[in-house]
């Protein structure tokens, strides 16, 4: 499968997420309830609520997307070149919407896919979730009401790697150590991310994070193909 794909074809993405306030006391009682409801099993006994509410990003229902960096190849003469943006501020709808924009008018055609690491489990559900909580009509992309799984044109490195061992998980760091590609961990880590925006205001810190994570993705399935990993000048930010 792998060695008929039209890479030109594919928008890599990675988003990042924030607990959509910076603090427990902001929350309504009832939504302060349903957030103890749906963390009862993570949490188990060894974590109130309140002190769990720092992991409230990876949820939809309680988290707010605040960058999506995409990237797409090019190719000249032969070699492949890869332009990397992102969409970030604290304005969510607007994130969204400039998002679904890009969808809409560049990558809205059946021969067009979506790339990202545990896509399928996070980024491509929490954007949707995100969009519906938003009242944005979701893009052609990422409706996949009644569609088969053949019809769904997402590509998911962590899904690939698994090759069909649906128990085992790596890591994008795991990943790239591996097949020798340059870490996207250089900086900050998931769980720092939610500190840096509440406490430092440095958005700019953030987006520099998710697009090495962008990059790090496009060059996975670069190895996937047994391609060589793009060098440092092949890697444009526009």
């Amino acid at each position: 499968m792998l060695q008929n794909l039209n890479l030109l074809n594919i928008l890599f993405l990675d988003i990042e997420t924030v607990p959509e306030h910076k603090n427990w006391n902001a929350l309504s009682e009832e939504t302060q309830e349903l957030y103890a409801l749906k963390t009862r099993y993570q949490r188990k006994e060894a974590f109130t609520a309140e002190e769990f509410y720092h992991k409230a990003g990876i949820w939809a229902e309680f988290g707010k997307i605040i960058c999506i960096s995409v990237g797409y190849f090019t190719a000249q003469n032969d070699e492949y070149q890869l332009r990397v943006t992102s969409f970030a501020n604290d304005n969510e709808h607007t994130i969204l919407s400039d998002f679904k924009a890009l969808l809409n008018t560049h990558f809205n055609h059946k021969k067009h896919l979506l790339c990202a690491h545990n896509g399928k489990e996070f980024d491509f559900p929490f954007i949707a979730r995100r969009m519906i909580i938003h009242q944005i009509s979701l893009p052609k992309k990422l409706n996949l009401f009644g569609k088969k799984p053949w019809e769904i044109q997402h590509l998911d490195t962590l899904d690939l790697w698994k090759f069909g061992d649906y128990k085992h998980y790596t890591s994008l760091r795991l990943l790239t150590h591996i097949l020798g590609i340059p870490s996207p961990k250089q900086d900050i880590d998931g769980s720092e991310v939610a500190h840096v925006y509440y406490e430092e205001k440095n958005l700019p810190r953030i987006v520099a994070y998710c697009e090495q994570d962008t990059i790090a993705i496009a060059q996975l399935l670069l190895r996937f193909c047994n391609l060589s990993i793009l060098k440092k000048e092949n890697i444009v930010k526009i």
